[in-house]
């Protein structure tokens, strides 16, 4: 059974690989962005991100300034029964990362603006937990910048807006223009309620950015109509992929909401058995 101190240590290694490097999936996605583009600025952007991942896996360094708010994803086994709190060491591995990757000291009071200084405030770090079958507890980190954060969206539509998502999902890219540091990664919730949808955005971008379906690609080539391109400069490629979740919603609501990720599609995951 997994210990209050394995599930810290775990917390500290978990933001320093997702701060330091990309998944294999992010960075065929910008690879293939780099080998399509023909706009000469969008493609030279697109080698600076390159190396700049390069250089931040070398020397184990954060890629961005910006190292995020930290979101937190557990899939709990129903079968394991653990004699800790769990938030609790959630919340140690969190304050320890802010000291040793390290991270920037993001939380703050929604008012008053104080920081913390350590990333833990009022419900945060963010912690969401779903109970699973089986006896393993999978630990997953999504370090969230605010560039993009700020540029996402939900909309409460009536349940005869169907056909209406796509348009939804591209005035909000459309919005964000340059802000994001395109290329990104949008994901999308579609049902559940006002914040279930949200969750299921976010939670759209922990997936394999390479599969998508056929209405996740019709959205991502609308997207990339746009011409917004690499930082915002113009360009063939404006977002890598559009990913979606879905939740069953009340009868009267079609809740759908964006959630915005840059480039930097920062996570990393870990089973404790």
């Amino acid at each position: 059974m997994p210990t209050y101190d394995e599930v810290v240590e775990t917390v500290v290694e978990l933001f320093k690989k997702a701060e330091t490097e990309l998944s294999d999936d992010v960075i065929q996605a910008l690879r293939r962005a780099y080998e399509v583009e023909e706009n000469e600025i969008a493609k030279m952007n697109l080698e600076a991100i390159l190396k700049n991942v390069e250089i931040a896996k070398a020397k184990r360094i954060p890629m961005c300034q910006d190292t995020g708010l930290p979101i937190v994803f557990v899939e709990l086994g129903k079968e394991l029964c653990l004699d800790f709190d769990l938030v609790e060491a959630i919340k140690e591995g969190v304050v320890r990362a802010t000291k040793e990757v390290p991270l920037r000291p993001n939380a703050v009071h929604p008012i008053t603006r104080e920081n913390t200084g350590n990333n833990i405030g009022m419900h945060m770090p963010e912690i969401n937990v779903d109970l699973v079958d089986g006896d393993e507890l999978k630990i997953t980190v999504m370090p969230k910048g605010a560039g993009s954060e700020n540029c996402s969206a939900l909309k409460m539509m009536l349940p005869s807006e169907v056909d209406k998502i796509k348009r939804f999902v591209v005035e909000v890219v459309k919005n964000a223009g340059g802000k994001p540091c395109p290329p990104i990664f949008v994901g999308v919730g579609i049902g559940s309620t006002f914040d279930g949808c949200a969750k299921l955005a976010k939670k759209a971008l922990l997936r394999n950015v390479n599969d998508m379906n056929e209405f996740e690609l019709e959205i991502l080539n609308a997207v990339n109509e746009l011409g917004i391109g690499a930082m915002g400069l113009g360009g063939k490629i404006t977002a890598l992929a559009v990913l979606i979740e879905y939740g069953h919603c009340h009868t009267a609501s079609l809740p759908v909401a964006v959630n915005i990720q840059c480039w930097a599609n920062r996570r990393a995951s870990a089973v404790l058995r």
